[in-house]
């Protein structure tokens, strides 16, 4: 197994109980987690999909892929490394380790790893 797991798409919203109707009426995905007005995870089999305000999300207007994985330090390393960019981080919010960077083609990624209590 890899030591990174693309667990979401992150995708962008100016309204976020909208989104959340569309995608559960639409495709049937089942709300999984939401914080207040800003963020909403939903279920979409093996990959989490998320919904965004500009507040939470990591490159608001882009669709990011967050990746999870054991040391956000060295996968954000490794990619500055490889021609891509560090857009914030490595950083400790209140729930995890993230850094959000680019690859070589400008595509974002937010990788992150729960704190460890």
């Amino acid at each position: 197994m890899s030591d990174h797991e693309v667990k979401m798409i992150v995708l962008s919203t100016d309204d976020l109980d909208e989104s959340i109707k569309f995608y559960s009426d639409t495709l049937g995905m089942a709300l999984k987690f939401r914080d207040g007005t800003h963020f909403a995870a939903l279920d979409g089999g093996g990959v989490s999909l998320a919904l965004a305000t500009a507040v939470d999300h990591p490159i608001h207007g882009q669709v990011v892929v967050g990746i999870k994985t054991a040391d956000v330090d060295a996968a954000a390393k490794a990619i500055e490394d490889a021609g891509g960019g560090i857009v914030k981080g490595p950083y400790d919010d209140a729930h995890e380790r993230r850094a959000v960077v680019y690859d070589n083609k400008g595509n974002g990624l937010v990788f992150y790893s729960p704190l460890k209590h």
